[in-house]
């Protein structure tokens, strides 16, 4: 559905330091990093797209974070939104929703919400039944 989603910054280090962890806990992999445009960007471990990118503002304008817009990633289970939400507390995010059940949106939606360092609304969530091996 996506070709890309594409987030302003307005500390490039600082936000790399956050996304490389929430990122990796996604199962997302590096495809490239501008350190001096600044913009990064990652993709599925198997390649091609949806990109997911961070940057400073094209228009060179301050970052401002939008309100009602959040990014939602998706999670292959609960095990992963938990993992998610715990990078992205333990490198400088805010917690918007622990990870739980949210049945009010269905009966297996498992997810967390959180902001980036900049005040970026983001969420993961897991749509698949609970394995009943699995906690």
């Amino acid at each position: 559905m996506f070709s890309h989603v594409f987030v302003g910054v307005s500390d490039f280090e600082r936000a790399l330091a956050f996304y490389g962890p929430v990122m990796a806990a996604l199962g997302l992999v590096p495809r490239f990093c501008e350190r001096d445009r600044p913009w990064a960007g990652w993709q599925p471990a198997e390649g091609g797209r949806p990109l997911f990118l961070i940057g400073q503002p094209f228009d060179g304008a301050a970052h401002q974070p939008g309100n009602g817009q959040m990014v939602a990633f998706g999670a292959t289970s609960r095990e992963q939104v938990r993992a998610v939400y715990g990078a992205a507390l333990a490198h400088g995010g805010t917690g918007e929703g622990a990870p739980g059940l949210r049945p009010h949106y269905h009966p297996d939606y498992y997810g967390a919400y959180f902001r980036d360092p900049d005040g970026n609304k983001l969420a993961v969530a897991c749509h698949t039944p609970q394995d009943p091996a699995r906690s």
